[in-house]
């Protein structure tokens, strides 16, 4: 007996499903495999290895006392969010309340809106701040566009909105710091979102520090160089970002 053949349609429909399925599943293994943090990160900042997998964001709280202004943040794209836990640690430490956002496949682009579930979890948190590295502080922009009235403050790390957030009239405060060696969010990049941003926006550029250094993760492909330190880079974010909480109080 013959078999039937399938028509060249159900064929075709068979061979489309199936490397949709391929790429799903490449786009999968792709965004699960985020830049690790390094080894000093675990360091300065011990107990990060025992992180439930379930749990969304990590907090940081100063010693003593009961902080009023928290800053929530994004990590950049396909990098593991405990790469920025020195440098939340460090802000905290300052006196800040600071939520460190975990992203589905390590990518903010897929829960921009993450911000608000920090927020409700907070109440004691009178004013907040949204902000991220890269990727991630664009979707904190985003976060601060979509949702006015729920973050006083934004911070952008190597990062600047989309087209479509304009924020030049929210009244938000901001501070965008950015590095003048960084190859990806390069300096034409972020002066060109200057429209985007209200007119007293605080802009600080940190001369030889790059896009890799706003973060503790190595290197990263397309970047430049750095001809400062990690440390001191680290140390000229953590001071820009805890004046513009300070500004909040």
């Amino acid at each position: 007996m013959a078999k039937k053949r399938l028509s060249f349609w159900a064929r075709l429909s068979l061979g489309l499903t199936a490397t949709l399925g391929l790429l799903v599943l490449a786009f999968v293994i792709w965004g699960s495999t985020p830049a690790r943090p390094m080894p000093e990160v675990f360091e300065r900042v011990p107990g990060l290895n025992d992180l439930g997998a379930g749990e969304r964001w990590l907090t940081f709280v100063p010693d003593g006392g009961a902080p009023t202004v928290g800053l929530i943040l994004y990590p950049g794209g396909r990098v593991d969010f405990r790469a920025y836990a020195p440098t939340a640690q460090a802000i905290a430490d300052q006196g800040y309340f600071v939520a460190l956002v975990r992203m589905p496949l390590s990518l903010a682009v897929f829960d921009p809106d993450a911000a608000a579930e920090v927020i409700a979890a907070h109440p004691e948190i009178e004013r907040w701040a949204v902000g991220g590295h890269s990727l991630g502080g664009a979707m904190a922009a985003n976060f601060a566009a979509a949702h006015p009235g729920s973050v006083q403050g934004l911070v952008l790390w190597a990062a600047y909105p989309a087209s479509s957030d304009d924020l030049s009239q929210s009244g938000l405060r901001v501070v965008s710091i950015s590095a003048s060696l960084d190859g990806l969010a390069t300096p034409e990049k972020i002066a060109a979102s200057r429209p985007l941003l209200p007119p007293d926006t605080v802009w600080v550029v940190i001369e030889g520090g790059n896009h890799a250094q706003f973060g503790w993760y190595g290197d990263q492909n397309g970047d430049n160089p750095a001809a400062i330190s990690r440390e001191e880079q680290q140390a000229r974010i953590i001071a820009a970002t805890a004046a513009l909480l300070a500004s909040l109080r």
